[in-house]
């Protein structure tokens, strides 16, 4: 059985935090969070699933950018949506 490969790291782009404060969403409606996730693709700053708002999820869907990376101090971990797939540590950009 052969490990299963995320198929999506030429969508990585050295990206800026849109909103480094916070989640986007949840900055513009006045809501909390549990835990934040970088887009590797935009730059977009979203919420957790265990957050109240699921906002770094609902951008995937919005957009299919298929990669994101924890935005939690310390932690070095990413998340393919598409291959659903963990990744640790955080893809980085090719070059």
């Amino acid at each position: 059985m052969s490990e299963a490969v995320c198929t999506h790291l030429d969508t990585v782009r050295p990206v800026v935090p849109r909103t480094p404060q916070g989640c986007e969403e949840c900055l513009q409606i006045g809501s909390g969070w549990v835990h934040l996730r970088l887009c590797l693709t935009c730059g977009h700053v979203g919420c957790c699933d265990q957050s109240p708002n699921h906002h770094a999820t609902g951008h995937f869907h919005a957009t299919r950018h298929p990669l994101i990376r924890s935005f939690q101090p310390g932690e070095d971990w990413g998340w393919c949506y598409v291959d659903e797939l963990f990744l640790e540590p955080a893809p980085q950009p090719a070059g």
